[in-house]
């Protein structure tokens, strides 16, 4: 499993790699995140869908906390609660420059990151419990992932405002402990040698779905500019 996604996980991306070493342009930063943003509001669809598998009341409890990560939380007795990843991915929006309207309205979406999202989400829907947690598992590297780019942002990109880079230093923290259960299960699961190898498989598949939504980020057409509050 750590070798898959040390080997295929989309940090290898030539889009990814651009970004990092700071060599795109403010367009294709925005493209990039407005269409990630596609993929962030499906994450606790396919959390609740992976939730409505599992058979036990401690292993729901542990799993509905990711919906909550990116949902949100309210807080006790009127005190502020988590405002979720999703919020937190629209403030780096508009310290990007797009206005929440536009990302949330979805007209920037490009048909293959609709496909790639859509394909992650009815794997979660149909397959057996066991893949779909094994599919999670991209957070294994997801944590180095997050610290790198928040460098490469405060580095190359300081036209994005700092406040904005909050996603990016929580799932830091989320990732590792994330990832830790989400592997502690598969290890337990997957007692076959069937079970290990459906495992890896699904893994594989969700770095090809990352790998998918990059391909399309990268390749789209120079006439659908994501610029300005409103569009």
């Amino acid at each position: 499993m750590r070798a898959v996604a040390e080997q295929r996980y989309h940090d290898r991306h030539p889009f990814n790699v651009r970004m990092h070493d700071g060599e795109l342009s403010r367009e294709e930063v925005r493209r990039w995140i407005a269409n990630r943003f596609h993929y962030q509001r499906h994450i606790p669809v396919k959390d609740a869908l992976i939730t409505a598998k599992l058979d036990s009341s401690e292993l729901r409890r542990m799993w509905v906390r990711r919906i909550e990560e990116h949902d949100g939380r309210a807080g006790d007795d009127g005190r502020a609660g988590d405002e979720g990843g999703i919020e937190r991915w629209l403030r780096l929006g508009e310290a990007a420059g797009i206005g929440r309207a536009a990302l949330l309205s979805g007209r920037q979406v490009l048909p293959g990151v609709r496909f790639a999202v859509e394909a992650y989400v009815n794997f979660c829907r149909l397959r057996p419990v066991l893949d779909a947690v094994a599919a999670s598992l991209t957070e294994l590297s997801a944590p180095d992932l997050m610290r790198r780019r928040t460098e490469a942002f405060e580095r190359h990109y300081p036209w994005v405002e700092a406040e904005g880079l909050a996603y990016f230093r929580e799932r830091v923290h989320q990732g590792r402990r994330d990832s830790g259960e989400a592997l502690g299960l598969v290890l337990s699961w997957a007692r076959s040698r069937g079970e290990q190898e459906r495992a890896v498989a699904a893994l594989a598949f969700k770095c090809d779905v990352l790998w998918s939504l990059l391909d399309a980020v990268e390749h789209a057409p120079a006439a659908r500019p994501v610029t300005g509050p409103d569009r």
